[in-house]
């Protein structure tokens, strides 16, 4: 079994920088290898730390923060999903349910610390993802991170993105274009590095783990009883200004599962590179607890 430290070394995604330190490795599961990066720090670690991302997302939304998670003495590993970017994309709609998802951070996990449970945080739909895992597998885990998550989704809330997948048979760059159309149809030189390295992961993606976000972003099952009775320490966490589920629901959901609930300021739906300083420090304090 390979582990943390074996992983082996991959190209990176996309033509943004890799920061110094900042490993990209492929992890092998069955559904194929996931990418990832990896940061250990110089010194003593103080545990370890699994990130998944959200909805279209990737490790590279994490590619800045790590180094600062990893000077404040966290070894951490970031994954892409299935399906994102340069990670392995099964070709069945099956293969993109929650239940796989969370299989396969449970999976990852197993590999990170010999076995030993580790810090688990979950961005967005990565949110949804982690508490899955968390549910099916606590003693994978010490305790679990909901950034910038909600409880629940509602109906025809991804409407405009589905209508477009399913309009242009499950065209990514359509999909870019029509909700990002200060940069639609620009060719890479005019486009700012964050936004091309986005477009480019557009591109990179299954549409079929697209649509299959979507989904569990409509989905109005609520989970947080299920989550609390794990027994598992719980932080949820956003930004000031998040948008991405309403912040009573994310207070709510911090009630109804006996959480942590902290507020992270002059940030929106991505304070780990909006305010990462005041993210590491929300973070540290939970995970230093636990």
């Amino acid at each position: 079994m390979t582990t943390l430290h074996e992983f082996p070394l991959v190209p990176a995604f996309g033509h943004l920088p890799t920061p110094d330190g900042v490993g990209v490795v492929g992890i092998d599961l069955p559904v194929g290898r996931l990418t990832a990066y990896r940061v250990v720090p110089a010194g003593a670690s103080k545990g370890t730390v699994l990130i998944v991302p959200g909805y279209t997302g990737s490790k590279e939304d994490w590619r800045t923060f790590l180094p600062v998670l990893r000077d404040a003495g966290w070894t951490a590993v970031a994954i892409s999903r299935r399906g994102q970017a340069d990670s392995a994309a099964p070709t069945e709609p099956r293969d993109y349910s929650l239940d796989e998802e969370a299989a396969d951070v449970v999976r990852v996990a197993a590999l990170l610390d010999d076995g030993a449970p580790v810090h688990l945080i979950g961005h967005s739909l990565g949110g949804v993802i982690v508490r899955a895992a968390a549910i099916a597998s606590p003693a994978s885990f010490r305790d679990v991170v909901q950034f910038c998550s909600g409880p629940y989704g509602w109906p025809y809330r991804k409407v405009t993105e589905l209508t477009i997948m399913r309009d242009t048979g499950g065209n990514n760059r359509q999909l870019f274009d029509s909700t990002n159309p200060l940069w639609a149809y620009r060719p890479d030189e005019e486009l700012p590095d964050d936004v091309r390295m986005v477009r480019d992961r557009f591109d990179a993606t299954s549409p079929l783990s697209v649509i299959a976000g979507a989904h569990i972003l409509e989905d109005h099952t609520d989970a947080s009883d299920e989550l609390r009775a794990t027994g598992l320490p719980v932080l949820v966490t956003h930004g000031e200004w998040d948008g991405a589920w309403p912040i009573p629901w994310q207070r709510e959901m911090a009630e109804r599962t006996g959480a942590s609930y902290e507020v992270i300021p002059t940030s929106y739906h991505g304070p780990q590179v909006e305010n990462p300083q005041g993210t590491v420090e929300v973070f540290d304090t939970f995970l230093s607890a636990h």
